[in-house]
C-alpha cells in the first residue's frame, strides 16, 4: 500500500492508555516517560510463542493470566505480540478479551501507530464503533492505516455522511487516500447522495494518477451513476481507456434506474460486441429493469435469451419475474413462474415467498396461499417478518381473521407493518372493536402507531358507517398521537363520506384540506371527481380542475381521464375534448371516456371518428369501448356496422361479450324499428338475457308501437325485478291499453308493496349557486299567478302534433291539476330571471315524459337557450328544438 502521510507538526506520540483500570471504555492520553529499550526487561522469546499458543487455542482467560504475571514482573511485550492478541479478539469477537488487552497496552516494549491502529480495528469489528472513535481520536499521529480502519469501521456500520466527514478531516491532516480506500469513500458518497464530494475525490484521484486503476474508475462511474447523474457516468463511461464486466453493469444499471430501458439495451448488445459477455449480474439487472417499467413480455423474452446463452436464471431472476407480473396485475402468470421455478429446482428467498403471497392475495386464492404457506413453514421463512406481514394481509382479505392472528402472534420481532396489517385486517372485516384493542397494545409496545396506522383506523370506522368514530380518532391524530396528518388521512374522511353518500361533507372536507394547506393528490381527486359527473355540479368540477392544474396533477393520466368522463358527464363536452387534445400520452381508458362522452351526447359521428383514430394510433379496443361504439352505431341508424362491429369482438379481439354488449345490439335493432331481429338476437343469446336487455327492447317496443311484444318483454322484465315498482306501473298501463285487466293481478303478485300513491317525480336544478329541488304536483313552488300563467301558455305554444306510434306507456303520468317537476324548474329558471340564461342543467329521477319532452324542445328554440336533462333512463340535450337523443329514450 503506498502512504501519502504527509508528517503533522506536533508533540511526539504518547500511549493511549485507559483513564481507568475498571473502566476501560473510558479513554485519556496518559503522559509517558521517554522509551529506553537497554532499561526494560523483554519478554522472553518461550513466553511470547506461549502467549500466541494460547490465543490460537481459545485460551483467553490463560493469556490474561500471563499478562497479568509479565505486568507483575516488569517486563514488556513485543508489538508483534500484542498486535497478534488482539487479531485474536477480532477473529473471535470477543470484546471482554480486547477491553483486557486494552488494559494492558502499557505493557507493549513501543506503542507504534500500528498498534494503535489494529486498537481501532478492534473495536470497530466487534461492533463498538464508539469506543473506536475515542481511541482513533486520542492517537497523536494518524496514518493511513488508522484512517482506513476508521473509515472501514463506518462503512460497516453503514454511516456513509461520517465517512464522508472522515475523508474531509483526513484531507486536512495531510493523509491523502489510496487506490483502496478511494473506492470506499466514493461508495459512502454515491449511498448518501453527495456528488460534490464524489467529484471532488475523482479531480483528487486525476492528479495523484489513480486513474489507471480500473477499480478506481469502476467506483467513480458507480457513484456517478447511483447520483443520478447519468449524463456525467455516461461522459466518464466513454471516456474510459478500459472497461470490465463491473463497468459495462454500472452503466447499464444507471440507464435502467432511469427507466431509459431502449438505451440500456443498445448497450447491453454494445458489451457483447466489445468481447465482454453479459453474466448473470448483467441479465438480471436488464430483467429487473423491464419489469419494473410494466414491460413483463420484454422481461421474459430477456429471460429466454439469457438460458439459450448457458446462464442459468438464479432466484433473483425468478423473483425479479414473479414480482413484476404480480406488480403489473397478471397474477395467475406470476404464480405460473413461482411454480416452474419451484421446478427447476432454485430455493425461494423471503422476497419470492412475499411476491407469490402477495399474488394469491390480489386472486383472493386461499388454497394457492395455504400452499405457499406449509412451503413458507418448511423452509423456516414463517419468523421472516416480510413474508409475515404478507401473510396477515392475504389471510385477512380471504376472511380468515383467525388464520392472520395466528401468524400474527408467530412473528417474534414485529414491525409496524405487520401490527398495521392485523390491525386492517380486523378493519375490513367489520371487527372495529379487536382493531381498536389492538390499536391501543399498539401504542403500549415498542413500535408506535404511524400516520398509516391511525389512517387504517380512520378508514375502518369510515367503512362501517361509524363517521363520528372517525373524525374523533382525524381530530385526536395530531393532539394524541402527535402524528401529523398526511393526505392520505383528509382522503380516509373524503372516501368515507362519498361511501356512506354524503356528498356535502366530503366535498366540505376536500374544501378544508386545502384550507390547511394539505395538498390534495391525484386518490383525492380520483375519489371526489365522480360524484361531481351530474349536471348540477358544473362549478364544482371546475372548482376541483382548478386545484388539479395548481397541484400539477393534469399530467396524470387516471386524474386526466376522469376529468374528460367528469365533464361530458355535467354537460360540458367541450371542456372534455380539449383536455383530450393537450394530453402529451393517452391509454385506452382516455379513448374511451372521449368516446362514450360523445356517445352521450348524442354525437356519433364524432365518437367513431375517435374509435378510428384510436385504431392508428396503436391502441387496442376493450369491451369498454366495443359497448360504446355499438351504441354510437346504434345513434347513427348503421345497423350493419354496429352488426359487424359486434362480431369483431370475438373474431379479432377474442373478447367474449358481456351483457353490456347484448343490450347494447338490443338497442341498435330496435332503435332501427327492427324489433323482430332484436327478438331474435335475444333468443339467441349463450347467456340469459338480464334486465338491461330485456329494458332495452321494451323501449324499442314502446318507442315503435308494438303493444304485443312490449308486454313480452314488460313481462320479463318483472320477472327479473320482481321488487321494481317502475315496471309494475309500467306494465299496468300495458295492461290496460290491452284491454287485459284480468292480467293485472299478475301485477298485483309480483308487487304486494305497491304503494297507492304514485310515485313521485323530482328533479333538481341550480341557479345563482343555490340548488333548488322540484316535486311533481307542488305548485306551491309557483309562488305566484304570473308564473303559472307563463307555464300554462307555454304548454298552450308547444302542442304541436307529433306523427309517431309511440305507446302513451309513462314512469310518470301527468293528469289536470299534476305538473310535472321538470316544468316547474322550467319556468323558475325562465321567468325568475331578467335575461334569458345560455343554459339550463336540471336532473330528474324518472324517465322524461314525452309531453315534458316536447316542451322542453319548443323552450330550446322559442328562448334560444340550451337545456341539459338527466333522467333515469337517457341524457338530452335540447338545443334548436332537437334533443341528442333522437327522441329515442
Amino acid at each position: 500500500m503506498e502512504n501519502f502521510t504527509i508528517p503533522c507538526k506536533s508533540s511526539p506520540p504518547t500511549p493511549i492508555l485507559p483513564s481507568k483500570l475498571g473502566n476501560p471504555s473510558e479513554f485519556s492520553l496518559r503522559h509517558a516517560k521517554p522509551i529506553i529499550s537497554f532499561s526494560r526487561k523483554t519478554l522472553p522469546k518461550f513466553r511470547d510463542t506461549h502467549l500466541n499458543y494460547l490465543c490460537k487455542n481459545g485460551q483467553f482467560s490463560e493469556a490474561i493470566t500471563v499478562l497479568d504475571s509479565i505486568a507483575q514482573k516488569g517486563s514488556k511485550v513485543p508489538p508483534t505480540t500484542y498486535m497478534n492478541l488482539l487479531q485474536s479478539c477480532i477473529d473471535t469477537n470477543s470484546i471482554q478479551l480486547g477491553r483486557k488487552l486494552h488494559e494492558h497496552i502499557d505493557l507493549v516494549e513501543e506503542i507504534n501507530p500500528f498498534v494503535e491502529t489494529k486498537l481501532v480495528s478492534m473495536y470497530a469489528k466487534c461492533g463498538f464503533l464508539d469506543d473506536a472513535r475515542k481511541v482513533f481520536l486520542a492517537m497523536r499521529e494518524r496514518n493511513l492505516y488508522a484512517w482506513s480502519a476508521m473509515i472501514g469501521a463506518c462503512l460497516r456500520d453503514q454511516r456513509w455522511k461520517e465517512v464522508v466527514e472522515l475523508f474531509f478531516s483526513m484531507m486536512k491532516d495531510g493523509v491523502l487516500p489510496d487506490y483502496f480506500l478511494f473506492p470506499k469513500i466514493l461508495q459512502a458518497c454515491g449511498n448518501c447522495s453527495n456528488v460534490e464530494a464524489a467529484k471532488l475525490i475523482h479531480s483528487i484521484a486525476v492528479r495523484c494518477n489513480l486513474t489507471s486503476c480500473i477499480h478506481v474508475n469502476n467506483s467513480i462511474l458507480a457513484v456517478y451513476a447511483k447520483c443520478g447523474n447519468l449524463e456525467w457516468a455516461r461522459r466518464f463511461f466513454d471516456n474510459m481507456d478500459e472497461r470490465d464486466g463491473v463497468s459495462w453493469n454500472a452503466i447499464i444499471s444507471s440507464y435502467c434506474h432511469k427507466g431509459e430501458s431502449e438505451e440500456a439495451r443498445r448497450l447491453f448488445d454494445a458489451m457483447s460486441k466489445e468481447g465482454i459477455e453479459p453474466g448473470l449480474v448483467t441479465w438480471n439487472t436488464l430483467i429487473a429493469s423491464h419489469n419494473q417499467l410494466r414491460h413483463c413480455n420484454v422481461a421474459m423474452e430477456l429471460m429466454r435469451r439469457m438460458e439459450s446463452c448457458g446462464i442459468t436464471p438464479d432466484v433473483y431472476t425468478w423473483t425479479s419475474m414473479i414480482s413484476g407480473f404480480a406488480q403489473n396485475n397478471r397474477k395467475h402468470q406470476s404464480l405460473d413462474f413461482f411454480k416452474k421455478m419451484l421446478l427447476a429446482g432454485v430455493q425461494p428467498n423471503g422476497i419470492t415467498i412475499t411476491s407469490a403471497i402477495s399474488a394469491c392475495t390480489s386472486l383472493k386464492s386461499l388454497n394457492q396461499g395455504l400452499e405457499i404457506y406449509s412451503l413458507a413453514i418448511k423452509m423456516g421463512f414463517i419468523d421472516d417478518v416480510l413474508v409475515g406481514n404478507s401473510l396477515i394481509d392475504m389471510f385477512s382479505k380471504c376472511g380468515e381473521v383467525e388464520a392472520a392472528q395466528k401468524v400474527f402472534s408467530m412473528i417474534p420481532e414485529k414491525d409496524v407493518y405487520t401490527w398495521n396489517s392485523m390491525i386492517g385486517g380486523y378493519c375490513q372485516a367489520k371487527y372495529c372493536g379487536k382493531a381498536y384493542e389492538l390499536f391501543t397494545k399498539m401504542q403500549e409496545s415498542d413500535v408506535h402507531p404511524n400516520a398509516v396506522t391511525w389512517n387504517v383506523m380512520i378508514t375502518g370506522y369510515m367503512q362501517n358507517g361509524d363517521a363520528d368514530q372517525a373524525m374523533d380518532l382525524f381530530q385526536r391524530m395530531e393532539k394524541d398521537g402527535k402524528i401529523k396528518r398526511n393526505t392520505a388521512s383528509w382522503n380516509s374522511l373524503v372516501s368515507g363520506y362519498l361511501q356512506l353518500g354524503e356528498k356535502n361533507k366530503a366535498f366540505g372536507v376536500f374544501r378544508q384540506m386545502q384550507a390547511y394547506c394539505v395538498n390534495p393528490n391525484s386518490v383525492t381527486i380520483l375519489s371526489v371527481l365522480p360524484s361531481c359527473a351530474n349536471l348540477v355540479a358544473m362549478k364544482k368540477v371546475k372548482e376541483i380542475h382548478g386545484s388539479v392544474l395548481r397541484r400539477n396533477l393534469e399530467s396524470e393520466i387516471p386524474v386526466a381521464n376522469s376529468l374528460i368522463d367528469t365533464y361530458a358527464k355535467s354537460g360540458n363536452i367541450a371542456y372534455s375534448r380539449i383536455i383530450f387534445d393537450t394530453m402529451s400520452s393517452k391509454d385506452t381508458i382516455t379513448w374511451n371516456s372521449a368516446i362514450s362522452g360523445y356517445v352521450l351526447h348524442g354525437r356519433s359521428d364524432v365518437a367513431l371518428d375517435l374509435f378510428d383514430q384510436m385504431k392508428k394510433s396503436g391502441f387496442k379496443p376493450n369491451r369498454g369501448t366495443f359497448a360504446n361504439i355499438i351504441r354510437a352505431y346504434s345513434l347513427a341508424g348503421k345497423v350493419d356496422e354496429g352488426t359487424q362491429a359486434f362480431h369483431s369482438i370475438t373474431e379479432d379481439y377474442q373478447i367474449i361479450p358481456g351483457l353490456e354488449h347484448y343490450s347494447a345490439m338490443v338497442d341498435l335493432y330496435g332503435r332501427s324499428g327492427r324489433l323482430q331481429e332484436a327478438m331474435e338476437f335475444i333468443e339467441g343469446m349463450p347467456i340469459e338475457p338480464d334486465s338491461s336487455v330485456w329494458g332495452a327492447l321494451f323501449t324499442a317496443c314502446r318507442i315503435h308501437g308494438n303493444l304485443a311484444l312490449a308486454v313480452r318483454a314488460g313481462e320479463h322484465l318483472l320477472v327479473s325485478e320482481p321488487g321494481n315498482v317502475l315496471i309494475q306501473q309500467l306494465m299496468l298501463q300495458a295492461y290496460a291499453l290491452c284491454g287485459k285487466s284480468e292480467d293485472i293481478s299478475k301485477v298485483r303478485k309480483f308487487g304486494r308493496d305497491y304503494p297507492k300513491k304514485k310515485f313521485l317525480g323530482q328533479c333538481w336544478i341550480e341557479v345563482k349557486n343555490s340548488l333548488h329541488t322540484f316535486i311533481s304536483g307542488d305548485r306551491l313552488k309557483l309562488c305566484s299567478i304570473f308564473l303559472n300563467l307563463w307555464l300554462q301558455n307555454i304548454e298552450e305554444k308547444a302542442k304541436t302534433p307529433d306523427f309517431c306510434n309511440e305507446l302513451c306507456v309513462e314512469e310518470e303520468e301527468e293528469e289536470i291539476g299534476w305538473i310535472h317537476s321538470e316544468k316547474l324548474a322550467f319556468a323558475f329558471a325562465l321567468s325568475g330571471s331578467p335575461s334569458v340564461p345560455q343554459s339550463i342543467r336540471i336532473m330528474k329521477n324518472l324517465r322524461m315524459c314525452g309531453d315534458c319532452h316536447r316542451i322542453a324542445k319548443y323552450i330550446s328554440v322559442a328562448f334560444g337557450c340550451d337545456i341539459y336533462l338527466s333522467d333515469a333512463k337517457s341524457f338530452h340535450h335540447f338545443s334548436n328544438g332537437r334533443c341528442s337523443c333522437g327522441d329515442y329514450w
